[in-house]
């Protein structure tokens, strides 16, 4: 699993765990929440998204299998 470091302004982080805390969730599954849903309404955190998404899919593709070739 890839992980990922941002840096957010006081006011926004402070929104965030807010809305974790209405959706009875932890700060990383709102953001996951956030990220997944149509309430990403930043061209560039869709972008990113997108971007990790991919990034996530071209690894498992590379990834040896777990069966071995006879």
């Amino acid at each position: 699993m890839h992980r990922l470091t941002i840096e957010v302004d006081r006011q926004l982080y402070q929104q965030l765990e807010h809305a974790a805390q209405v959706h009875h969730l932890s700060l990383e599954a709102e953001c996951r929440r956030r990220l997944s849903g149509l309430e990403c309404q930043s061209r560039y955190l869709q972008a990113l998204l997108a971007e990790l998404r991919a990034d996530a899919e071209e690894e498992q593709w590379r990834a040896p299998d777990d069966h071995p070739v006879v």
